[in-house]
C-alpha cells in the first residue's frame, strides 16, 4: 500500500469517527453528513487505486 493510499484511508477514517463523535456528543444528526463524506471518500479511493484491468486483447494493438 503506497502513501496516498494510506492517507486517504486516515482520511476517511477521520472523517467517519469525527462524525459520529459530534453526532453522539452533541445529539445533531446535521453530523451524519461527515459519515456520508467518509464513505464517499473511501468509495473514491477504491475506485481511484484499484489496480488496472488487462488490456492484452484492446483494439489499440497495431496489426501484425
Amino acid at each position: 500500500m503506497n502513501g496516498a493510499l494510506k492517507a486517504a484511508w486516515a482520511l476517511t477514517a477521520f472523517v467517519i469517527v469525527a462524525g459520529l463523535v459530534l453526532w453522539i456528543t452533541t445529539g445533531r444528526p446535521v453530523f451524519a453528513v461527515f459519515i456520508v463524506l467518509g464513505i464517499v471518500t473511501a468509495a473514491g479511493a477504491a475506485f481511484a487505486f484499484r489496480p488496472a484491468p488487462d488490456r492484452s486483447t484492446s483494439k489499440e494493438d497495431p496489426p501484425s
